[in-house]
């Protein structure tokens, strides 16, 4: 039987519905996908695509970290966005943490949580 693992860090916003930030099972860690807020005061962080796909990003390297994993480890990341013209841009940010060029997935959909503009999840091997 499959030890499954929920990871939670105070360094990643707390999920804010019937969810984990993250789970391990036997080695590998799904993500529950990261928005735009500041774990220290639960709100949005306004910006723009690049402002808030730096928080998302801050968030998925937080949690992680908490599951004893680090970004060279991600296998892949499902990328949502709210405008797809925001697309070279989102790539920018993404790119600065996200070196080791894993399989992906970007779509844009018609809207996200809290209307922010941008959320990720990612698969990662511990």
């Amino acid at each position: 039987m499959a030890e499954i693992r929920r990871i939670h860090t105070e360094n990643a916003p707390a999920a804010v519905g019937p969810y984990s930030q993250a789970i391990e099972v036997n080695g590998i860690v799904y993500s529950s996908g990261q928005i735009p807020l500041d774990p220290a005061t639960g709100e949005i962080v306004e910006g723009d695509i690049k402002v808030q796909t730096e928080r998302v990003m801050k968030n998925l390297m937080a949690v992680l970290e908490e599951a004893g994993t680090k970004q060279e480890n991600i296998v892949k990341t499902m990328c949502f966005l709210a405008d797809m013209n925001d697309f070279a841009a989102f790539n920018e940010v993404y790119a600065e943490y996200i070196t080791e060029k894993p399989a992906r997935s970007c779509v844009a959909v018609k809207t996200l949580p809290k209307n922010v503009l941008c959320e990720v999840e990612v698969i990662a091997v511990r």
